[in-house]
């Protein structure tokens, strides 16, 4: 009896920390197929650089120096994902700025299904040869 509440405690906590994880491109475009929104988090002047992949949203978290407004970010962010439980894929330039975020959104705000788009827009979409749009 003792192992079947430990086995169930254990199960309910696994489900109550939400997970953050790396995705390839291959499978951020199935999920984003299926609802998945796309949030690229990098600054108006790197959308412009690179451009975006398409159907995402554009939603700065850190501007140029570094400074973030985390209320104004999740306004933004709550206008495109109506729902904790609607996957998210995060795209930054290289996947360092969207593993904080994707952390913070996991575990502090309970986004349950954050992803990131491994290698960022420079190394896990563009290398592979994919386009971008402006």
């Amino acid at each position: 009896m003792i192992k079947k509440i430990l086995f169930t405690l254990l199960t309910l906590q696994a489900f109550a920390f939400a997970e953050f994880q790396s995705i390839d491109a291959k499978e951020m475009m199935a999920l984003h197929e299926k609802g998945a929104a796309i949030i690229d988090i990098r600054t108006p002047a790197e959308w412009i650089e690179t451009g975006v992949v398409p159907g995402t949203t554009k939603i700065m978290f850190f501007d140029e120096r570094g400074n973030y407004d985390v209320p104004k970010f999740m306004d933004e962010l709550q206008k495109v994902v109506k729902d904790k439980n609607q996957p998210i894929i995060l795209v930054c330039r290289t996947a360092s700025r969207t593993k904080m975020v994707g952390q913070f959104l996991a575990k502090d705000m309970g986004y349950v299904n954050t992803k990131d788009l491994a290698g960022g827009i420079m190394f896990g979409w563009m290398n592979s040869g994919k386009k971008t749009v402006k």
